[in-house]
């Protein structure tokens, strides 16, 4: 959107059809990202009050050699995005990339553009190896961006993406049309081999 280059990525949105295929470890993990004390972690996190509504979205994304994420802020509705990296020092190494990146570009462009990395400062970086997880807020000049990974074939950046929206008439009309936020649909069967 808005011309900036695309975002190259495999991706698998969660819904909860999914509950049929999924491990039992992803099946808990995901039960409890559901739990209201991950929801109030949210709202500590971001200054939000105990009743503010977070509605949570969730997806797979695995990103193969050259694969990148141009800069760019999230959508509005969007109140930050939590990072799960499941990459380990047996499948990964930290010289192939996949850091998150998060970008100040001064003040200077408005969300609705396309900078490139020459045209925003490296604020700082996550870490993708250690069991980590990033979490960060949503703003108007919160640009992020993952470079071009260089892995070698058959490796794949991996993460698990967990996306708190807040409740607008967008997000009210896409569940009424049975979406979830971000606009997929949350009901459809599920094939299993």
């Amino acid at each position: 959107a808005h011309g900036q280059a695309s975002h190259d990525r495999l991706a698998l949105q969660y819904r909860p059809a999914l509950e049929k295929v999924l491990a039992p470890s992803w099946r808990n993990f995901i039960h409890e990202l559901h739990s209201d004390d991950y929801q109030d972690f949210w709202r500590e996190m971001l200054g939000l009050t105990p009743r503010t509504p977070v509605i949570l979205t969730m997806h797979w994304h695995y990103a193969p050699s050259g694969a990148s994420i141009s800069p760019h802020t999230d959508a509005r509705r969007k109140i930050g995005s939590h990072i799960f990296y499941f990459n380990t020092p047996e499948d990964w190494e930290e010289a192939w990339g996949g850091q998150t990146l998060v970008l100040d570009d001064g003040g200077k462009w408005p969300r609705h553009s396309a900078p490139v990395y020459t045209d925003l400062r490296e604020a700082g970086a996550s870490q993708v190896l250690g069991n980590r997880s990033f979490l960060f807020a949503q703003t108007d000049h919160s640009w992020h961006a993952v470079k071009a990974v260089q892995c070698p074939s058959g490796h794949l950046r991996k993460v698990f993406i967990v996306v708190a929206n807040r409740l607008t008439p967008q997000v009210i009309w896409r569940r009424v049309r049975g979406k979830d936020a971000d606009g997929y649909r949350l009901a459809g069967g599920v094939q299993k081999n």
